[in-house]
């Protein structure tokens, strides 16, 4: 398989749950001096960002991910992790005296969600250089930090390498003069519904005049399926259906994996969208972002199971 660089976060996700409602708690009156503190019995912690997520995935798959990020002087547990998983770890650059990006999420019986995000090691990414990585064939600019972003994407078009631009939950920290540049060096667009809205908004560009600047621009709509416009054609992307719905985070990231590895294999689009969207499908069904597992086989398999045809 051809070597994939990714380029991203990598962080931890520390998940607690509250086992009563917010709301019996904060008092709207009194918002103005907040000051609550909430037990939180359940606690866990997961490795996440959006390159490890996104190497995760493809690993699985037979890929040859590299990711590529900074991280704290907390990563070890992490970086033990991806050993064992075989994941190289040489564009994975340790800044001395910060703590790897971490998000704090809890959530109580509403499902209502109070988040603190510490970017830390994050917003040192443009210290890694993508011309770095002489044997990457393919890419992406996942969500990262800002001078990373623009950073990593001139250096993909610089040298040639096509790559995905995938711009995610970084949507807020461009203009859209940036936008537009990215869209011009990048080859393919990876956006949900909600963040195409928000590109078409920002550039000044409808779908079909981003489309047409580059090889493909891919919109996921969640069970809704995904959308591909690739050469002119318009290929609608079936949903997987999933064994159980239990946690949604990172469902984009498998998504993405599931494309570089059908790109990466010189599949067609329809294939390459159903291999993305059973990567949704098989990520939402287990907790945290890096917890599912299968074999070769067992993909192949659970692929004739969902779309009736075989996986080339």
């Amino acid at each position: 398989m051809p070597v994939a660089l990714i380029c991203g976060s990598m962080a931890y996700d520390t998940i607690m749950v509250f086992e009563d409602r917010f709301k019996n708690h904060i008092l709207p009156d009194k918002v103005h001096m907040l000051n609550v503190s909430f037990l939180v019995p359940q606690m866990r912690r997961e490795f996440g960002g959006c390159a490890g997520n996104i190497a995760y995935n493809l690993k699985l798959l037979g890929g040859e991910p590299i990711p590529m990020a900074t991280v704290g002087q907390d990563f070890a547990p992490y970086r033990e992790w991806f050993k064992g998983l075989g994941i190289r770890l040489d564009q994975v650059r340790e800044v001395p005296g910060a703590f790897t990006a971490q998000a704090f999420i809890t959530t109580d019986q509403d499902n209502n969600q109070i988040t603190a995000f510490h970017p830390g090691a994050m917003m040192q990414s443009q210290l890694n250089h993508v011309t770095d990585v002489a044997d990457a064939a393919i890419g992406i600019v996942a969500p990262d930090g800002r001078d990373g972003m623009l950073q990593h994407a001139a250096g993909f078009a610089a040298r040639g390498t096509p790559f995905i631009f995938d711009p995610g939950q970084a949507l807020p920290l461009f203009s859209g003069e940036e936008f537009r540049a990215f869209i011009g060096q990048a080859d393919y667009v990876a956006v949900n519904s909600y963040e195409a809205s928000l590109l078409t908004e920002r550039t000044g560009w409808s779908e079909a005049d981003i489309a047409g600047k580059v090889k493909a621009y891919i919109v996921t709509r969640g069970a809704q399926g995904s959308v591909i416009h690739a050469g002119g054609a318009t290929h609608e992307i079936p949903s997987a259906k999933p064994e159980a719905v239990v946690d949604p985070t990172g469902c984009g990231d498998a998504y993405r994996a599931g494309l570089l590895y059908g790109m990466s294999r010189g599949l067609d689009w329809p294939t390459t969208g159903r291999v993305a969207s059973l990567m949704g499908a098989l990520k939402i069904a287990r907790p945290g972002t890096q917890n599912h597992r299968f074999t070769g086989a067992e993909f192949a398999a659970e692929f004739k199971r969902q779309f009736s045809c075989d996986l080339p």
